[in-house]
């Protein structure tokens, strides 16, 4: 029996109008997805043997988890122990059934308590079956059994509640990466205040070795920042003026002055440990139906043993008490602990390892989506690319190189368009240096006019020239074009004298993510802005199956909706331009979150740094992941049903069906969750 309807929704909506303020803050340590007694979330647990004021989940005395619950255990187990030489080598020291029972009732007595709670709530749970098993194994004289069932089975409550902790543990090593002073320089004197009360605008000091307490700007000195404890990356980082350091890292050697930008409780780190905690309630489909299943799981396997110990005597002679030893088997096996154990705590594995390695996870709904994806799709600017043109060729005509590069850094010094940075970045690694110009002049869409030397010079696109008569040179701007760069002319008084071409440069690792997504048997394709020239030459290069170019942000949105008839759509973004593309998608995925908001609100997973074999990373996790629930739920099952026949045969203890169906198919699908943490991103 469970909770009804009306009850679950008590609780969720008592769980939701709690979860706030201060209350929440302090009380975060306790929440938890699952009771600890039951195995069931907390909106379908009949039990709630003491509902907690803050988060509503399953509560339990306070001595049942910890170093006292332990005690408590190794003491009934020495106790057992003790029990069973007396009674197996025929020693008259001490009547065993006393040791037996005293073991019974010191273990039990929490059991009971909270089975006789629940019962009065008019739901049956776990505990009040292994409470009625061993009550019942102790009046047909099955003392030692009785025992050991009580005993067993607290070990195998410790066992999930170290199982279902894995995410509060993975938040507090989270929460310590926080420091809780800062030290503020304020008119030339340091001060050490804690971090709440730092304010944005305030300056605070970070010295070799210490731990950067809140975000901010760097306004004075340069150093390296270890960035590894959020973005997953082990190189550190070089921070100078105006750079962005986060709470979290850790400064390497140099000595800096920050000014902060955010306070505490909206710090990168923060918001990211506030990701984790509601990625861990956000269910997957597998997790929701798997306690759906489990909700009538445990009614039929108290139906079952009803049946076993009244029809076996009337239908089949079997002795009434052998029956009643077979219906207890089966009501110690009542509970689905492993079973519903076995979606969460593989889920929890895979979003904490992912949050190490600077990856995201906003809930496990999206690694379900993910391992079923068929098409990747990936923005260009910004993703393939890192948004930054460089010069690619200089191709001069009666000219030297060096002069016509000269001529170009002269027009375009006073600009501050991508194309004029790079032109002038290309100039000063070739030594060229500008020349003296005047009557400048801003040709507006086309380019740049100024008078050098005397003679008229312009740089621009083609439109500028078209429009003077005259022709591309000698097709080489079709050459250009055609290989996705973008090209701009020069001409010295109306006379061609040069073309210069650039492109974005390239995402690090951007071909070989393709590849092997293509060779994960995913069909991957490129939506782009760029012109079709642009956008065919960086498909080819980089080995997609397909390109969308000239699309504008809702164009991108409808080419979604058009794959989704392949079957599941991810799109890949930046985070900034994509929103739109991102929301559209079955899963979202933002590259380079560290620092942006827009990325870290918008997608459904976020890369915190620009490293694209990451999506190679999520993927495969996702994929395993997956392995890990089919395999766990189908030994979950496999190992119950078959204790099921064997309990009705007759042909099992009812302290080995503890053993198998509970201490160690718990113990196996913990093992096996967390096997996903070995995966790492440079194994995949």
């Amino acid at each position: 029996m469970t909770a009804t309807d009306g009850e679950s929704e008590t609780i969720e909506k008592g769980s939701r109008s709690s979860r706030t303020g201060e209350d929440d803050e302090d009380h975060r340590h306790k929440r938890s997805d699952i009771c600890t007694t039951c195995s069931l979330e907390p909106s379908s647990c009949g039990q709630n043997p003491e509902t907690c004021e803050v988060c509503e989940t399953c509560g339990h005395d306070e001595h049942e988890h910890g170093s006292w619950g332990w005690n408590i255990l190794i003491g009934s187990g020495v106790t057992i122990g003790i029990a069973i030489l007396i009674s197996h080598l025929g020693l008259n020291i001490l009547d065993s059934r006393i040791l037996f029972v005293a073991s019974m009732a010191v273990t039990g007595y929490p059991l009971a308590r909270s089975g006789v709670k629940a019962l009065l709530r008019g739901s049956i749970g776990i505990n009040m079956l292994v409470t009625i098993a061993a009550i019942g194994a102790t009046l047909i004289g099955q003392y030692e059994e009785g025992a050991l069932v009580v005993f067993l089975y607290s070990i195998s409550i410790r066992l999930e509640d170290i199982a279902t902790d894995r995410s509060r543990h993975a938040i507090e090593a989270l929460m310590e990466l926080r420091p809780e002073v800062a030290t503020l320089k304020r008119d030339g004197v340091e001060e050490t205040v804690p971090v709440e009360r730092v304010l944005p605008g305030d300056v605070f000091v970070v010295k070799p070795g210490d731990r950067i307490p809140l975000d901010g700007i760097v306004v004075e000195g340069q150093t390296t920042v270890d960035q590894s404890t959020i973005t997953g990356e082990s190189v550190p980082v070089e921070k100078k003026p105006q750079d962005e350091v986060f709470a979290g890292t850790i400064n390497v050697e140099g000595h800096i002055d920050v000014s902060t930008t955010r306070a505490s409780s909206e710090t990168m780190l923060a918001r990211i440990l506030r990701m984790v905690e509601e990625a861990e309630e956000n269910k997957s489909p597998t997790e929701t139906i798997v306690n759906r299943f489990a909700r009538y799981y445990t009614p039929s396997i108290i139906l079952l043993a009803t049946l076993v110990a009244t029809l076996q005597p009337l239908l089949f002679g079997k002795p009434f008490v052998r029956s009643i030893y077979d219906s207890l088997v089966l009501l110690v096996i009542g509970c689905p602990c492993a079973l519903t154990i076995a979606t969460p705590v593989t889920m929890v594995s895979a979003i904490t390892s992912a949050s190490r390695n600077g990856v995201l996870i906003k809930g496990s709904t999206y690694i379900e989506e993910l391992e079923k994806a068929s098409v990747f799709t990936f923005d260009k600017t910004g993703t393939l690319t890192q948004g930054k043109l460089v010069v690619t060729d200089v191709v001069p005509y009666n000219i030297s190189k060096q002069r016509l590069l000269e001529v170009a850094a002269t027009l375009e010094e006073n600009s501050k368009h991508p194309i004029a940075i790079a032109i002038i970045e290309k100039a000063k690694s070739e030594g060229s240096l500008p020349l003296k110009a005047s009557e400048f002049k801003s040709l507006t869409g086309k380019g740049v006019e100024a008078i050098i030397d005397g003679s008229t010079y312009r740089i621009g696109s083609q439109r500028l020239f078209t429009r003077n008569g005259k022709d591309d040179p000698d097709d080489v701007i079709s050459q250009l074009e055609n290989m996705g760069k973008t090209t701009v002319i020069i001409t010295e008084n109306e006379d061609i004298i040069g073309v210069i071409s650039l492109m974005d440069k390239g995402r690090i690792g951007a071909r070989e993510t393709i590849e092997r997504l293509r060779r994960r048997g995913l069909e991957v394709e490129m939506l782009t802005g760029d012109n079709e020239n642009t956008a065919k030459a960086i498909a080819e290069e980089l080995g997609f199956d397909n390109y969308h170019a000239n699309l504008l942000p809702d164009e991108k949105v409808n080419a979604i909706e058009t794959l989704k008839s392949k079957g599941k759509v991810i799109m890949v973004g930046d985070g900034v331009n994509d929103a739109p593309a991102l929301a559209a998608a079955d899963v979202g995925i933002a590259m380079g979150g560290l620092g942006s908001d827009i990325a870290l609100e918008t997608a459904d997973i976020v890369l915190l740094e620009d490293d694209l074999s990451r999506i190679v990373y999520l993927h495969r996790l996702s994929g395993t992941t997956l392995s890990r629930i089919r395999e766990n739920i189908s030994i979950s099952v496999i190992v119950k049903l078959a204790i099921v026949i064997l309990g009705i045969m007759g042909l099992i203890t009812l302290w080995l069906a503890v053993v198998l169906g509970d201490v160690g198919l718990t113990l196996l699908v913990i093992l096996n969750s967390i096997r996903i943490t070995q995966l790492k991103p440079r194994q995949v």
